[in-house]
Parts: C-alpha cells; structure tokens; sequence
C-alpha cells in the first residue's frame, strides 16, 4: 500500500510556478521523489481552483499551463456530493467547537479540502501544505517537506 499525498494550494503553486525560487525548485525535487517511490499524488479540485483562480486573474498563461499540465500528470479527485456534505459537517463541527478555520460568511476552502481528502477513504493520507494548524485537526497534515517518500 503506497502513501496517499494529498496537495494543498502552497506546494501546487510552487510546483507550477515558472519562476522557479529556491523553494519552487525544492518542492518539484520533492514531488519527483515521491513519485519516484510510488506515492500516490493528488490534486483536490478545490485546491485547483484556488490556485485556477488566482493564475487567471493575473493573467499567468504559463502557470496555467503547468497547472494544467501538472492536473494530467498526478491524479485529479473532482468535487463530490459526499465531499462537499462532509465539508458543511465539518465546518459546523468547528464552529460548534467555538474553533472555526475561517469567517462565518467564506465557502471555507479548508473543510472542503479535508473533506475531499477524507473521501480517498484510505489509512495513510496526508494532506501536504503550508497550512498545519487549521487542518491538522481534521486529518492528517504537515509541511510539505516534513513529508518523506516511503519506499516500497
């Protein structure tokens, strides 16, 4: 059984950045090195989106690009019914909690990715982020470079 990867929108956006930093370099060697060891690597519509949105806005055809590219390349796990009912559950949840992850009138993007990430309904899933704090308590999470391959 492999590690099951998911990707928020930090490592996707520096995945697909074409102005490679220091980071953005480290982070495509990281996602290389997972995949070199058989993780399965997932891109979240919603974490698509949020990333979508922002490329085109600024008008980044070759982020776009790289996004899209990067979409064909891993695998690609679409909005759901179950995802987004479990998301509204789980933002209740947190706001029941008195311990909310963002404002009572935001889509919260953060339950949705949770939500889609419990759905692979799978043991060894983490989410890869730069977001520990707010996801952590739903499922698990790390930096993304806290995420070490795991060889078969």
């Amino acid at each position: 059984m492999s590690r099951v990867v998911v990707l928020d929108t930090s490592p996707i956006g520096l995945i697909t950045n074409p102005k490679l930093s220091d980071q953005g370099n480290a982070c495509n060697k990281w996602l290389q090195a997972h995949l070199r060891a058989g993780s399965r690597i997932v891109i979240p519509e919603i974490a698509d989106y949020e990333v979508r949105r922002e490329l085109l806005r600024a008008n980044k055809v070759k982020g776009l690009a790289r996004l899209d590219n990067l979409a064909n390349i891993l695998e690609y796990l679409p909005l759901t019914t179950v995802a987004m009912r479990q998301a509204a559950e789980l933002w209740a949840q947190a706001r029941q909690q008195g311990q909310p992850t963002a404002g009572d009138k935001t889509i919260d993007g953060d339950m949705i990715l949770v939500a889609q990430a419990m759905t692979l309904a799978v043991q060894d899933v983490v989410i890869a982020t730069t977001n520990v704090g707010h996801l952590s308590r739903f499922i698990a999470a790390d930096l993304w470079q806290n995420i070490s391959p795991i060889n078969p």
